[in-house]
Formats: structure tokens, sequence, C-alpha cells
């Protein structure tokens, strides 16, 4: 099929929808493992077992290529999946470029992001392990709302630990998680340790997803009936997201097209792994050359100025120490809008795939992601989280390369979420009150003092 036949929307059968998760650690050798925060020894499965059911651990320990995904979750993944994947035809016209515009939409469903692709089987696999209540920490608040809506199709309990500065930003958020019956409290809290200790030291602190990741897993290893549930970083977590690539390649066979560049936001990793994945997987065992960008925070930027080093996941040290691209476990983000995207570490697998060059990386100020979310919105008649704008900047800027160059690339992006719930971001922008922030190398300095010593 030519590019000019393609439809607006490409469709998948529920017949189609993939039968397994890819699993990138089969075709990394090598990979370091987690070491144990107190023993700084190989973590072992027993390790964990206080707040992972083994199901969940086997799955972020396995090399095995494909893992079969169970077929109560696929069935209720059929309620909004296959996703769609859309030519942004009115997104060329506007930006007159000769490139083809594609994008997989995840936002057709009850917590508006690509957050319950993991969700649901987190909340599927504690349930079968009898866990009652789950206790997780929530940036943008899509992670939160995923799995409030997930641990309620199971009658589970659910608790979140919000970051300060994104409850204050996004009241809505925190009602639709409460509307689904999680418990949301503003992190740092009074209930955990954790947050007590860092309200002794600073009242007005406007907490991080490191300590909301601390309150969240002493939540779970002090209560029984509660384990954790993480929304991004660990290997299961962007194993069961690249439904989303897996659906992609599919859809794009059907139209005759590969891309020449994937495009994805990168906070932790689990929307950019989720699409990139499994291409880079035909990259590396096909041969294929797409370009593959992650695209981070001006202000946040843990792949194109942090350090690949080993560090904890959390600020409590309560995680395994993973080694990852990191801007010290005591980063203290600034309160961009992009909530999702402010975590001071990224995946393993994302940081091992950046370091050997398997993939590339931008940064981009809030400004300009902004704008050209706007231009998607008016284009593409859906408003963007702020997390999936920044995919959308460099999605935008490769086109206009194009536009100079005249070649006609295919680029393909994730759009992650919908922005229904991010308005008071956007009136920041268009009432002219958003200002970008650069990470200052200073503070890049005292956060590298913060690592462990291995």
């Amino acid at each position: 099929m030519s590019a000019k036949h393609v439809p607006y929307r490409i469709h998948l059968s529920e017949k189609e929808l993939p039968e397994s998760w890819y699993n990138l650690r089969a075709d990394l050798p090598d990979l370091s493992p987690y070491l144990n925060p107190k023993t700084k020894e190989p973590v072992a499965l027993d390790d964990m077992k206080a707040i992972f059911p083994v199901s969940l651990l086997e799955q972020e320990l396995s090399t095995e290529r494909f893992i079969e995904i169970p077929e109560e979750v696929r069935e209720l993944y059929r309620s909004f999946r296959p996703a769609p994947l859309c030519r942004a035809y009115n997104l060329e016209k506007l930006l007159d470029t000769p490139a083809r515009i594609y994008y997989k939409y995840e936002g057709n469903n009850p917590s508006g992001s690509h957050k319950l692709n993991s969700a649901i089987p987190q909340a599927y696999y504690n349930h079968k392990a009898g866990i009652k209540r789950l206790a997780t920490e929530t940036g943008a608040g899509q992670w939160g709302t995923a799995l409030a809506v997930a641990t309620q199709l199971f009658g589970m309990e659910c608790t979140v630990y919000m970051v300060k500065v994104s409850a204050m930003q996004k009241p809505y958020r925190k009602l639709i998680m409460e509307t689904y019956g999680a418990n949301v409290f503003a992190s740092p809290s009074n209930l955990t340790q954790s947050g007590r200790n860092i309200l002794e030291k600073d009242p007005d602190y406007m907490g991080s997803l490191g300590l909301a990741i601390s309150e969240a897993v002493e939540d779970a290893a002090t209560h029984e009936d509660t384990n954790y549930a993480l929304g991004s970083v660990l290997n299961h977590v962007v194993l069961h997201q690249t439904i989303i690539g897996l659906e992609a390649i599919k859809q794009m066979e059907k139209v005759d097209e590969y891309p020449d560049i994937v495009v994805a936001c990168c906070g932790g990793g689990s929307n950019f792994g989720g699409l990139a994945f499994p291409f880079l997987h035909d990259k590396i065992r096909n041969g294929k050359k797409t370009e593959i960008l992650a695209v981070e925070p001006a202000a946040c930027p843990t792949l194109t100025k942090g350090r690949f080093a080993f560090d904890y996941g959390d600020v409590a040290h309560f995680t395994p120490i993973m080694e990852m691209y990191t801007l010290g476990h005591d980063f203290m983000p600034p309160g961009i809008h992009a909530g999702g995207l402010r975590y001071h570490g990224a995946s393993s697998l994302v940081s091992r795939a950046y370091r050997d060059g398997l993939i590339g990386a931008r940064s981009v100020h809030q400004t300009d992601v902004f704008k050209a979310a706007i231009q998607f919105a008016k284009s593409e008649l859906i408003l963007p989280a702020p997390e999936s704008a920044h995919a959308i900047r460099t999605a935008i800027d490769e086109a206009l390369k194009c536009k100079e160059t005249g070649e006609s690339k295919s680029i393909l992006f994730c759009l992650s979420g919908h922005g229904n719930f991010d308005l008071t971001a956007y009136e920041e922008y268009l009432s002219g009150n958003l200002v970008d922030v650069e990470y200052p190398d200073e503070l890049l300095e005292k956060g590298y003092e913060t690592l462990p010593v291995i």
C-alpha cells in the first residue's frame, strides 16, 4: 500500500492482540545485577519477596526473550487494546513536511495513559498471590490512576503517595484516583518514617519520585497484606509496556511502512521502552537501521547529563542498587509540569541501551514542549499530556529537518496519554508564566557525591 492510501487510524482486531511481551534483557548480555542496598551483594529473588510476588520477580530477572501474557490479562486488555496507530496528516500539512508522521495513541482507556498496560498485570499477579492492598508512588498521577483502576478490577485496596508539587498542580488527578477507590496522600507524608524524616529537615519540601517510592516501599514492607507496585524503571514494568511497540510493528506492516525514526519521552523508561524495545529487537537481531530517540526535560537531564553508575532507586535506600544513568538519588527536581519525567534515574535496560549506542537521547525545554503540544492539539484534536509532548517536540523537529533536506522519512512517536487533567500547565503556558529551567552543573556534581561506593 502506498503512503497516500494510509488511513488516519490503523487498527488491529482483538484476535491480533499480542500473546507475549518482549524482554529486551534477552538481547543485552552481561547486564549488571541489582545489588542489595544493605550488603551490596547481588540481589537474590528472596531479597525482594517482602514487597513483590514471586511471579513478578521471576519476570524481573528473566532472560527469556518472549514471556506469555496470561489470558486473564489479555481479556482485560481487550477492553481498550489494541490501541490505534494514527497518521498525523494534519500535523504534516501544518509543518509542510515530506515526512510521514505516525503516533501510537495510549490515552483511550480509563487511566488516560499507557500506565494501565502494567497496572493490570501487576494487580493480577499480586491478587493471585493473595495480596489485599498495593502501595505505590505517582508523579503526574497517571500511574496512580492506572493502579487505582486495576486494583478495583480485582477487589484490592490501593494506597498512593503522590509527589506534593504534582498533587498541588493536578488536583483532579487526585480526585479521579479517589473516585476509583484509592487512598491518596501528598508525599512527603506523616504516615511513614521516610516522610517524617524529610519533613523534620524541611517542612516545605515539595517532594520527589525518589521519596514517594521510599514511602510506598516502607508501607509495603511493614504490612503483611500489602505489596509494592512500581510504575516505571524496573524490568517487569517495561516488559509489560512492550505491547505498545509490538502492536505498532503489526500496524505499520498493514500499510507497508517501517519507521526510520522512533521517538518517545523518557522519565523512568516505561513508555519509552514500551514503544522502542520491540523496534530495538529488530535493530539488534535483524539489522534494522532505525534511529531511536529518548526525550527528556532539560530540567531533569538523566540520560543527556547524568552519570552511568550504580545508585539507589529511592531516597531512603530501600530499593536495590541499580546500574543506570542517574543524577543522584537525592535529586530534587524543579517543579516542571511534566511530573512523570522528574525521576533521578533511568531504567537499567534503557541506560544500557544508551551507553551501548543503540539509542540516542535529547533534552528539551518546557516552553518548546508546550508550543509543540498546542500545534499538535490544534491539528490532531487531542490535547497531549506534558510528558507525551516531549516526544511531539522531537518528532516535529525531525519532520522539519526533513523539510530542509527534502527527505521523506517515516517518524513514529508514542502519544502516551492525554492532557485533560493538565490544564493548569496549559494555563501557565498560555498566560506566559511558564519558564524554562536548566539543571545546573554544580548541582549535578553535588548529586554525584551521593552515589554509593561499590
